[in-house]
């Protein structure tokens, strides 16, 4: 994923078609003196509607369309003819995302499924011709009904990442690292600090053909709840992860001291993350011998399933998958 390619929060103003107004029409033959009411149904206004696309990873393509606008339904006319529909907006999104009514913050709805539809705003419905409105007592309604006014509103787009099991650790931890061992994924990787500015997905097969989805999430620091760093930018990424996998190098001044700050700053962005799954990995462990794994197993943070691992060697990097692939299906 190019950097510049991706993008995971977009803020739109659409706005849906008006509904069309019905026909006061009153049926004129030759030779039919009193043809009576004959007017049309107006046409329905177009809706703006998000549709779920499995092919689609990033918001790029509303970052150059940030206005939507659907068409109005068309009046109705004589001989009830109904006018025709307006035609609805449908934008495709990547799976995972959320929209939020950008003045009350509150969330529409949510896309997660391929092919699902989140109706951002119905359109007016049209309104009806005055044959309608004929009775025994009123032989020649003369009014109609107007169409439904169209609505109106700005919304707060936003992608997170949808993985079954997301990478969680400081700067440099080796997350890209492993990603590129265990999967096709190519993140760049290099030694310095956030060399990953996007979340970085990646298949990784499993035994007979079974696979699941990871997710390189950008490093977090002390502070990133608060927007230090790279911030909440990326946190939200986390919260779709069924399982969550530390990652700690081994050369790290204090294993448990790590754990515990990147599992604060999850917990002071969203306390619900502590409910899910959680692993610790140690990677770069190729520079331990067993002694040292040893004498590091006895300080590191309980109640939290942890392995040894070195994404350069291969070393329990298939062990590592059998302890994903058993969390993920754990009943």
């Amino acid at each position: 994923m190019a950097s510049s390619n991706f993008v995971d929060y977009v803020k739109i103003f659409a706005r849906s078609g008006k509904g069309g107004a019905g026909s006061a029409h009153f049926r004129r033959e030759k030779f039919v003196a009193f043809g009576g009411p004959d007017g049309g149904d107006g046409g329905k206004g177009g809706s703006i509607i998000l549709r779920g696309n499995s092919q689609f990873w990033t918001l790029i393509h509303l970052k150059y369309q940030r206005h939507l606008f659907a068409e109005d339904g068309q009046p109705g006319s004589g001989a009830r003819s109904s006018g025709r529909d307006g035609k609805d907006v449908i934008v495709d999104v990547p799976l995972g995302t959320v929209a939020r009514d950008a003045e009350t913050n509150q969330i529409v709805g949510e896309v997660t499924r391929d092919g699902q539809e989140l109706v951002l705003l119905k359109g007016g419905r049209g309104g009806l011709g005055n044959w309608h409105f004929k009775s025994s007592t009123n032989q020649a309604p003369r009014y109609a009904q107007p169409g439904e006014p169209m609505q109106e509103g700005a919304f707060i787009l936003e992608l997170k990442i949808l993985a079954d099991v997301g990478l969680v650790g400081f700067p440099n931890a080796g997350k890209s690292t492993l990603l590129s061992v265990v999967s096709a994924a190519k993140p760049k990787i290099a030694n310095y600090a956030f060399t990953t500015l996007e979340p970085n997905l990646g298949i990784v097969e499993y035994r007979d053909h079974k696979s699941f989805v990871m997710a390189d999430i950008p490093g977090i620091i002390e502070g990133a709840h608060e927007g230090k760093g790279l911030g909440t930018r990326f946190l939200r990424h986390i919260e779709r992860n069924s399982i969550l996998l530390f990652l700690i190098p081994a050369d790290s001044e204090n294993i448990r001291a790590e754990y515990d700050i990147l599992l604060n700053e999850l917990t002071l962005y969203n306390p619900e993350l502590l409910d899910k799954s959680r692993l610790l990995a140690i990677s770069k462990s190729d520079m331990l011998d067993e002694d040292m794994m040893v004498q590091m197993s006895s300080e590191l943070p309980e109640g939290i399933p942890s392995v040894f691992i070195s994404s350069v060697s291969g070393y329990n990097i298939p062990l590592l998958k059998d302890m994903l692939w058993d969390e993920l299906h754990k009943d």
